[in-house]
C-alpha cells in the first residue's frame, strides 16, 4: 500500500518562472551600457555556443573540476562577448560581474501567472513543499526576490547537491530532506527526462507541465500531464489518501 501523499518538489525555471527577456537582449543592454552596440540575434548565437561548450567542459557549473557558478557563468559569459568581437579584457571581467548580478534580482524574472495560486493551494492541502532545480546558488534569492521562497521548506539546486537532474542522486537528497518515502512524494517540472523520467526512476510521482502542448509522449499517461498548474491541486486532492 502506498504511503499518503505529504510532499510536492517543484523545478523552477519554466515551471514556476521564466527569464522576463531573451539573453540576447538582456547582454545587449549590459554592452549598450558599456558603449558597444551588438544585436540580440548575434548575441544570442554566440550564448548558445558558449553555453552548449562550457556544459560540455564543465557539467553542472563544473563542481567536480573546481569550480562554482559565479566563475562557470563569468566563463559563458566572457566567451559569448568575445565572440562579438569585444576583447578588452577587462571590459569582458566588468560585463561578467553586472550580468551575474543582475541575472540575481527578480526584475529580470517573471513568475507564471499560475505559480503562487498553485504553491498556495497545495499548501492548504496540508502538503508540505521543497525544490529540486538545475541551478545555480543565485537561486534562493531569485525566489525570494520573487516573493516565492516562503512557500517551500527547502531548495535544493545542482550546485549545492554536486549533481544535477536527470542524476537520481539530487533526488535522494531531497528525500533526505523529505524525511518521508518517495511513494508520498510528487515532483512537478516541464522537463520530460529531467523532471519526469528522473523523478520516477527515483520511485516519486513525476508530473510533466506542458505549458504549450509540445510533448506527444504517449508513455505520459494523461493522469501525469498538466497543461496549467491551475490543474494541479484537485488532480492532487483526489489522490491525497489513494494509491497512484
Amino acid at each position: 500500500m502506498h504511503a499518503p501523499l505529504r510532499w510536492v518538489l517543484w523545478d523552477v525555471k519554466d515551471t514556476l518562472l521564466r527569464v522576463r527577456s531573451s539573453v540576447g537582449e538582456q547582454y545587449c543592454d549590459e554592452a549598450k551600457r558599456m558603449g558597444l552596440s551588438l544585436t540580440p540575434s548575434e548575441v544570442d548565437a554566440a550564448f548558445r555556443q558558449a553555453y552548449r561548450h562550457q556544459s560540455s567542459r564543465f557539467p553542472n557549473y563544473g563542481i567536480a573540476q573546481g569550480l562554482d557558478g559565479q566563475s562557470w557563468w563569468t566563463a559563458v559569459v566572457k566567451a559569448t562577448f568575445f565572440q562579438c568581437r569585444v576583447r578588452d579584457p577587462a571590459l569582458l571581467s566588468t560585463m561578467a560581474t553586472n550580468l551575474y548580478q543582475s541575472f540575481s534580482n527578480a526584475e529580470n524574472w517573471e513568475v507564471f501567472p499560475d505559480s503562487k495560486s498553485s504553491l498556495e493551494s497545495c499548501s492548504s492541502l496540508g502538503l508540505k513543499l521543497g525544490v529540486v532545480s538545475n541551478f545555480d546558488n543565485r537561486l534562493e534569492a531569485i525566489l525570494r526576490g520573487c516573493g516565492l521562497l516562503s512557500h517551500f521548506n527547502f531548495v535544493v539546486t545542482s550546485e549545492a547537491a554536486g549533481v544535477e537532474k536527470p542524476h537520481v542522486a539530487i533526488f535522494e537528497q531531497a528525500l533526505q530532506k523529505c524525511g518521508a518515502p518517495p511513494s508520498s512524494i510528487v515532483h512537478v517540472g516541464d522537463h520530460y527526462v529531467n523532471d519526469y523520467l528522473a523523478s520516477r526512476s527515483a520511485g516519486i510521482h513525476g508530473f510533466l507541465l506542458d505549458r504549450t502542448n509540445n510533448f506527444e509522449r504517449r508513455d505520459v499517461p494523461k493522469e501525469h500531464w498538466l497543461s496549467s498548474l491551475d490543474n494541479l491541486p484537485a488532480l492532487l486532492k483526489q489522490h491525497m489518501n489513494e494509491s497512484f
